[in-house]
């Protein structure tokens, strides 16, 4: 709930409103059938006397007319009930501390509070009698102690909640007199009920701490504080000291006189062991029981500075597959696992190094100041050697494996975050170069790496600046040295590192997830440009080709896409030919190699790129259409003059089995007069390479080359 007195901003007014309002409306229905006669206006009135009453129990002094003009008013409202008052009582006395979060020691207050809104309605009671005949002010007096027995009930109710009260609480009198205490405080200081009131509160309290007791209690008599709270040792039934937090305020009677003390008090030892354990359990894995990131990450912190170590040697151990283990057994298993890695690492590591769980599936260990890297790669081969040792999950031997990366450098003025991001980078290194093995961090590597990753970041901004272009490598019949078709290639014209070739994109588009943008990005230039070529050429317009990349297949609207492109372009779909790499066939679907049959069927052609000149199952050819086959590499290379006779012999064998297919056949990387005369003797049609010109042609440069012809 919302404490008023601390409401000093607009929405948090607006907070105090709405629990106001709903105060008020809970209060109206405790009341029941007993206020069904007050009409709607009820909780209007019943919000204003909340807000009254939450004033009167949180500040100070206490405002007596007030408390009292709200009792006034529930009997000038025709709620002049017994019944009424005895619920609004008990309501106000059960409800309001907890609802608006209004402290325990205002308890003595509330009390005050209900005696006064009793006496207001008592007072507007005998107000209406003096105009009233006998026998009304007979039925006055009835309600009055009908009003009387509702507080009685009401108070009852509140020492019940004191009694019980979790915290421990006593009243005492002006002279340290115990005057009540409940059961927490017996229980906290291992006291009787009778042992504890033959004592006094000075008794009580540590020799050392009684002067700082008379300056508390000096400061709320001369009223310069509302409560104090203070830190001070009380002395148990055995004389042991218990320390505790105590907050102490002094309650006034009605002429303003103190009257007597509420303390509340709250055992330090508990307090203290509870924020041990919290810091424990912010410090360490649950699971594992080993320390987790955030204190990894401080070891790191002081291993580097000043006072650290000269050297240290940082490993990261990370659970290959573990999503397997997962999905095959359950989490349940999944974290025994860990548990057992856990285990494993510890008893290689320790002694020597902090081992930590800084990830899901992830460990970390730090060395300071290793004998050598050659020590440190001997024990991460000892800690993956145990890995492997199975958990036994009922029948299912459950073994895994790590792959580690590893870091050893000065320590002295080195940054904790970039010797982790060595170690993350190093991690990496070892799952792709297969897993299950060691890297050890090589500062050369990482700085072609992250020059690599700068400019696969980058992409999508040298997309927006204009950066990238398509160029054109032309296709020729053999035959007659025609111009068949352009392969259109995708360049980076990059202002520091210049042009980047198409395959280096492809690298680099991969590791953002930004080989589709570009992808469809080159199909929209190089699409608007081949439909220029055919508006101005017609018949003689080449064929454009293009790559269509597996990731590109799983797009749901590849085939909306592709026909929306050219229909934009103009261009016909028979002028499209997309080459598919010799692995897309074994990648794709079927519902892929279905999307690809429809764009077939609106005219699309499909060439297979045999880029290593590897045979394609049949069965795997079927699930495509195809219309021709590309060959490169060592099929063209094997056909040069003086060609190896081996090579000789694969390649004329692959080139008659794809004659097979029935479909054209095309080579790329054509580079002498010889291999393309060999090609055409063994059905190649079209060609392309350093025969027909060392680079490809601008989109000018190509429409130059129609015009010549």
């Amino acid at each position: 709930m919302v404490d008023h007195a601390d409401t000093a901003a607009g929405g948090e007014l607006g907070a105090f409103a709405l629990a106001r309002d709903e105060f008020a409306r809970r209060w109206a229905s405790a009341l029941g059938e007993t206020a069904r006669s007050a009409g709607p206006r009820l909780v209007d009135l019943l919000a204003e006397h909340s807000g009254r009453l939450h004033a009167a129990v949180r500040h100070d002094p206490y405002p007596a007319a007030s408390v009292q003009q709200v009792g006034r008013s529930l009997a000038e409202f025709d709620l002049d009930s017994a019944t009424t008052l005895e619920r609004s009582l008990a309501f106000l006395g059960e409800h309001l501390l907890a609802h608006f979060g209004l402290p325990a020691e205002r308890t003595g207050r509330l009390m005050t509070v209900i005696g006064g809104i009793a006496a207001g309605y008592s007072d507007a009671l005998r107000a209406h009698t003096l105009d009233q005949q006998e026998p009304t002010r007979s039925a006055s007096v009835r309600t009055l102690r009908k009003a009387e027995a509702a507080l009685r009930v009401s108070e009852a109710k509140l020492h019940a909640v004191f009694r019980t009260n979790a915290v421990a609480i006593a009243l005492t009198g002006m002279d340290s007199e115990i005057l009540d205490f409940n059961d927490a405080l017996l229980a906290m200081l291992d006291y009787t009920a009778d042992e504890l009131t033959e004592r006094t509160a000075r008794e009580l309290v540590h020799p050392d701490d009684r002067a700082a007791v008379t300056g508390i209690t000096g400061a709320l008599a001369a009223g310069t504080h509302e409560n104090v709270r203070a830190e001070l040792r009380l002395v148990r039934s055995d004389g042991e000291t218990v320390p505790v937090f105590i907050a102490v305020s002094l309650v006034r009677d009605d002429a303003g006189a103190p009257a007597y003390h509420v303390t509340m008090i709250e055992s330090l030892d508990e307090v203290r062991a509870l924020q041990s354990q919290l810091v424990r359990q912010s410090l360490n894995d649950v699971q594992t029981g080993l320390a987790n990131r955030a204190q990894f990450l401080g070891w790191l912190e002081g291993a580097v500075g000043a006072k650290g170590p000269d050297s240290v040697a940082l490993a990261v151990f990370d659970v290959d597959g573990f999503r397997v283990v997962n999905d095959a057994f359950g989490h349940e298993v999944g974290n025994r696992v860990l548990t057992a890695v856990a285990g494993h690492l510890r008893e290689v590591f320790d002694g020597v190094g902090q081992v930590a769980r800084i990830g899901p599936d992830e460990f970390g260990v730090l060395l300071r100041d290793p004998a050598d890297t050659p020590t440190v790669i001997a024990l991460v081969e000892e800690a993956v050697d145990r890995l492997a040792e199975p958990v036994w999950v009922g029948e299912n031997g459950i073994g895994v494996t790590a792959s580690v990366g590893i870091v050893a450098r000065p320590a002295r003025g080195a940054d904790a975050a970039d010797l982790l991001r060595c170690a993350d980078v190093t991690l990496r290194w070892a799952k792709d170069d297969g897993k299950a093995q060691w890297a050890l961090y090589d500062p050369d590597r990482d700085r072609r790496t992250r020059s690599q990753l700068v400019l696969a970041a980058s992409i999508s901004g040298g997309l927006e600046q204009g950066d990238f272009r398509v160029d054109y490598e032309p296709v020729y019949a053999l035959a007659d040295r025609s111009l068949i078709a352009v392969e259109a290639r995708l360049g980076w014209d990059h202002p520091e590192h210049g042009l980047l070739d198409p395959h280096a994109l492809a690298t680099l588009s991969a590791c953002t997830g930004m080989a589709v943008r570009l992808g469809r990005w080159a199909m929209e230039q190089a699409c608007r440009q081949a439909g220029a070529w055919f508006a101005e050429f017609g018949p003689a317009a080449p064929v454009l080709t293009m790559d269509l990349t597996a990731r590109q297949c799983q797009e749901p609207e590849l085939v909306a896409e592709v026909r929306r492109v050219l229909r934009e372009s103009d261009l016909p779909a028979a002028l499209l030919r997309f080459e598919l790499g010799e692995r897309l066939p074994a990648l794709i679907t079927e519902d892929q190699a279905e999307e690809l049959g429809i764009l077939a069927e609106h005219g699309v052609r499909f060439v297979l790129d045999q880029l290593g000149g590897g045979n394609v199952p049949p069965d795997r050819l079927r699930r495509i259409p195809l219309h021709g086959v590309k060959f490169q590499g060592s099929p063209v290379h094997g056909l040069a003059e003086g060609a190896n006779p081996a090579d000789e012999s694969a390649a004329v064998a692959l080139l008659g089995w794809a004659r097979t297919l029935d479909v054209p056949l095309y080579a790329a990387g054509v580079g002498t007069p010889f291999e393309a005369r060999r090609l055409r003797e063994l059905g190649v049609t079209g060609a392309q390479g350093p025969l027909f010109g060392a680079s490809p042609l601008t989109a000018d440069e190509v429409r130059g080359l129609l015009g010549k012809s």
